[in-house]
């Protein structure tokens, strides 16, 4: 009885009815070819149960066949919250079909930029997808690099390519929900003031405000964790028990909210009308249920890495991309 040998790249192409060429180029994904010559080339890979020599193609191709997506949060934080968990779910959407494996690198943002640095840097990924990142060293550092990145989130870096949302006018649009509900007097918790969708969520409940003839003074910063939002409530709605408003720039900070409110003997939204940011499943889990504006992870690191794989193959893709946001109502306000 004869062993069976592994199919080879003539085997797939002639199974397919292309070129040895082609056939290799779907495979590596190295240019663009026609969508019936991939679809046959996919079928015979499947067929014949074809596996690409991983090292003969690095050869070739001067890649590893892998990017990574970089987090510079703790593992506690990526855990806990479902943002992160969704983004990672749709950047392995962007890469499901290519044969390109996503990693998942984390370093505690107190550590500097260096971990981040040194990883991708290394030869262990062809490219980065950056989530959540703070202030602007890393983007600086990675700017006249070589090495194809995209940001999930506005990098401030001129040049560098992004997905993100209008974070400003999503917060306007909430902070004109509690006023077209009749609230009074609004605050907000905001994000880190060292993120860029921090910033932004604040100027648009202040311009809102302003827009209003309303002070957008009542402020107290958050970290987009449960903790931080309860805790950030609880020092803003002691002080200032006349807020009826409460804009909390994340979903989780809100559901922590709604925990310093009950402390303080107040309802939601009885006493106090509530709206979050993200659209998350704490929103549906909360009680009250959030109302909330929308905030797609999977869509942004899937939109993110199909970018990133642009630029894989050579290509510029279109930056910034900016995605809607759309106010979702439930029980809060």
């Amino acid at each position: 009885m004869t062993e069976r040998t592994a199919p080879t790249l003539d085997d797939v192409a002639r199974a397919a009815g292309v070129s040895r060429a082609t056939a290799s180029r779907v495979i590596n994904g190295a240019v663009p070819v026609s969508r019936p010559a991939t679809e046959a080339v996919r079928k015979a890979v499947a067929m014949l149960g074809y596996r690409p020599n991983v090292a003969a193609r690095a050869l070739v191709t001067r890649r590893v066949g892998a990017v990574v997506v970089l987090v510079p949060e703790t593992e506690e934080r990526v855990f806990s919250d479902p943002f992160f968990s969704r983004a990672y779910h749709g950047a392995l959407e962007a890469f499901r079909h290519t044969g390109i494996h996503v990693l998942l690198s984390m370093s505690h943002p107190h550590d500097g930029v260096d971990p981040m640095l040194a990883f991708f840097q290394s030869d262990h990924a062809d490219g980065a997808i950056v989530i959540s990142h703070h202030g602007y060293d890393f983007a600086r550092a990675v700017a006249n690099s070589n090495r194809p990145v995209v940001f999930v989130g506005n990098p401030g870096v001129p040049g560098l390519a992004y997905v993100d949302v209008d974070h400003a006018r999503a917060a306007a649009t909430a902070t004109r929900h509690l006023l077209s509900r009749g609230a009074q007097t609004l605050g907000t918790v905001t994000g880190p003031m060292d993120m860029f969708a921090g910033v932004e969520r604040l100027r648009g409940f202040q311009q809102a405000m302003a827009q209003a003839g309303r002070s957008g003074h009542l402020t107290a910063e958050g970290d987009f964790t449960f903790a931080g939002g309860e805790a950030a409530a609880f020092d803003l709605l002691s002080h200032h028990p006349e807020i009826d408003g409460l804009f909390v720039a994340s979903d989780l900070m809100a559901s922590g909210a709604i925990r310093a409110a009950e402390r303080l003997g107040r309802r939601v939204p009885g006493d106090l009308m509530l709206v979050g940011f993200d659209d998350s499943l704490v929103a549906t889990q909360s009680i009250p249920q959030l109302t909330t504006m929308e905030n797609r992870p999977d869509l942004l690191a899937r939109t993110a890495g199909q970018m990133l794989l642009e630029k894989l193959n050579g290509r510029q893709p279109e930056s910034p991309v900016i995605l809607p946001s759309r106010l979702v109502v439930r029980d809060s306000a």
